[in-house]
């Protein structure tokens, strides 16, 4: 082997294995399989910083018959890539980057969110070299062939449509509008999306602000699947060259102009997708920002090539049994058995276990919660399955609670057990296994159809029928919340949607107004909901 390639080899064995290696079993995060008393030491190495920066990326734990285009498209959303190195034999790759920004955007980013190919967990760091030298390395020829197509736009020059057509495939959990959006604002500035069902298939049209983006965009998305198993991607350049929008509600929306009507007659809505930049969604793959969180959706790997997409998805359980959500190209992943998330920068001032039981609770099933003795801004939140980690983690991380943006990875343990006996943690641990309050006991039950991201309009239900609107509205403000509109049901009084003046004063609200009793054995239950007053 040339020494330039031995030289790269000795990065995974010199700093490395134990140390620099294990730093990024799930990017800084990692600790020990049990917990226990002795929180501190075990969370030193979970909330450890990165190391120092280069161009050069190391890529570890790859897929045993990954290709040079995989690795490329890791890299393609954070800027270009002036090298690469794949190490087949030893499951990894070096790519350099052009800029030193670029890599530390794209560690930044991976070290939250790791990235996932064919259901195995990639990780991702810098090298401890400033470039790559493989000019005789084996296979570079494939390499720079590979670098040549993908960084191009096409094959015969042309410049690639801004505008992408794409259709949902085996669409077993909804999706909307605004998880599109979420989901390609990560390749670019998206400015227009109009979404419709055409031959029995769920589809958009979206357009960004230029070419490349959707040519990143495609290159990255096409064949994954929104959900494990189901959902899929396909997308294509539209021969369209620009969207005509003429409402901006749940099927269409022009992040240009804020100010079109909703089509009922309504004023023009305000929509939290809006705010991601003036009138316009513009997302970077990493801000490099001390709280810069991700979008609040996810992508997993189809069950075939990543880049062909030409084999059928595996068709999962039934929806009793939902498949677990995932991710790929950076988007988080949990693997199947495990279910428990670390949640970080809380306020230790006002977050209790029943704060987060109540919060998460939204979606799925919390059996137990910790908060670290030593370390209160950090806990443990113990899912019910892995499908309800998920959910939780990709809708709640970024979300501002009491102040602070709430951060939640998954956990390296397995489990979260309970202070041994005679060990008392001043209540920091509780079990809510046997909690009435749990949303999903039932198997089917329809409330994971109502699984919505924070928003700043709740759905009140149970709603006695004594209780009128200034009541409700006089308890949401008795907190200090501001209430900005409520409007009961036309058909049914038993429910209401209340718009608060902020999304984090609705988190709050949730939190402390869920299953309030509101008397005549009535208990309010409240949700976050996808519409607006």
């Amino acid at each position: 082997m040339d020494g330039s390639v031995q030289l790269h080899l000795s990065v995974g064995s010199k700093r490395g294995s134990d140390q620099l290696l294990c730093s990024v079993a799930n990017g800084p995060y990692i600790m020990s399989t049990t917990a226990n008393g002795s929180d501190s030491k075990k969370f030193k190495s979970e909330l450890r910083g990165p190391i120092t920066s280069s161009r050069v990326i190391h890529i570890r734990k790859l897929p045993s018959d990954i290709t040079e285009a995989e690795v490329i498209s890791l890299g393609l959303p954070f800027g270009d890539i002036s090298n690469l190195l794949l190490l087949k034999a030893k499951n990894q790759a070096f790519l350099e980057m052009n800029s030193e920004e670029a890599a530390q955007n794209m560690v930044g980013y991976y070290s939250t969110m790791m990235p996932v190919i064919r259901h195995q967990p990639v990780y991702v760091q810098f090298s401890n070299h400033k470039e790559l030298k493989t000019d005789h390395s084996p296979n570079q020829e494939r390499a720079q062939a590979a670098l040549r197509a993908l960084s191009s736009p096409h094959a015969d020059g042309a410049a690639p449509s801004s505008v992408l057509r794409v259709v949902v495939e085996n669409m077993l959990y909804p999706v909307t509008l605004d998880a599109l959006c979420q989901i390609f604002a990560k390749f670019g500035t998206v400015l227009r999306i109009i979404v419709f069902t055409k031959n029995n298939q769920f589809q958009a049209l979206l357009q960004y602000q230029d070419g490349a983006s959707a040519q990143a965009a495609k290159l990255s998305l096409d064949g994954q699947n929104i959900y494990n198993g189901c959902c899929t991607l396909r997308i294509g350049f539209s021969k369209l060259t620009s969207l005509n929008v003429k409402y901006n509600n749940e099927k269409s929306r022009d992040f240009t102009r804020p100010d079109l009507p909703s089509g009922d007659g309504h004023a023009p809505m305000e929509h939290p997708a809006m705010t991601f930049a003036p009138g316009i969604i513009s997302a970077a793959p990493y801000s490099g920002a001390a709280h810069a969180f991700p979008p609040a959706f996810t992508i997993q790997p189809a069950m075939s090539s990543l880049y062909h997409g030409l084999a059928v998805p595996t068709l999962p359980g039934a929806l009793s049994s939902p498949s677990i959500p995932g991710t790929r190209l950076g988007y988080p992943s949990v693997p199947s058995g495990h279910s428990v998330l670390l949640v970080s920068n809380l306020n230790p001032e006002r977050v209790t276990p029943h704060c987060l039981f109540i919060l998460f609770g939204v979606y799925g099933d919390v059996m137990r919660v910790k908060i670290l003795f030593n370390k209160k801004e950090n806990a443990l939140v113990q899912m019910s399955d892995s499908t309800q980690a998920q959910l939780a983690m990709s809708h709640l991380s970024g979300q501002r609670l009491h102040g602070k943006p709430v951060r939640v990875t998954l956990s390296k343990h397995s489990s979260v057990q309970l202070p041994r006996e005679g060990h008392e943690d001043q209540g920091l641990t509780k079990d809510y296994s046997s909690s009435s309050l749990h949303r999903f006991k039932k198997p089917g039950s329809k409330n994971y159809a109502n699984i919505f991201p924070p928003s700043a309009t709740l759905h009140l239900s149970n709603i006695p029928p004594s209780v009128v609107e200034d009541e409700l509205k006089m308890l949401f403000s008795s907190s200090g919340a501001t209430v900005n509109a409520f409007k009961f049901f036309q058909k049914d009084h038993k429910m209401a949607l209340i718009q608060m003046g902020s999304v984090e004063e609705a988190i709050e609200s949730l939190v402390e107004f869920h299953d309030h009793d509101l008397g005549e054995n009535h208990h309010l239950r409240v949700s976050f909901s996808k519409s607006s007053i």
